[in-house]
């Protein structure tokens, strides 16, 4: 696998430990690509449930979840779905 080349192409994700449950995080779909940017506004985010899934988004307060930024009335860049 290429190493990442500064600290902005890395992607820290903490799970939380579930031993009894099974996997933390089934899938990740990365949503804008350097040749492809994909933006939305508050209304546009999707919001998962909880327990299935949450939507990171880029705003311009930071990088923060999906509920997060409609929850604050901003859009921002899409950049990944995970579940």
């Amino acid at each position: 696998a290429e190493q990442p080349q500064s600290p902005q192409d890395q992607l820290l994700i903490r799970l939380r430990d579930t031993p009894t449950q099974g996997p933390v995080l089934t899938g990740l779909r990365r949503l804008s690509k350097p040749g492809l940017r994909r933006y939305a506004t508050r209304d546009e985010i999707k919001t998962h449930n909880r327990r299935m899934g949450l939507t990171i988004v880029s705003t311009s307060r930071g990088v923060m979840s999906g509920e997060q930024a409609v929850s604050q009335g901003i859009g921002g860049e899409l950049l990944c779905e995970v579940w």
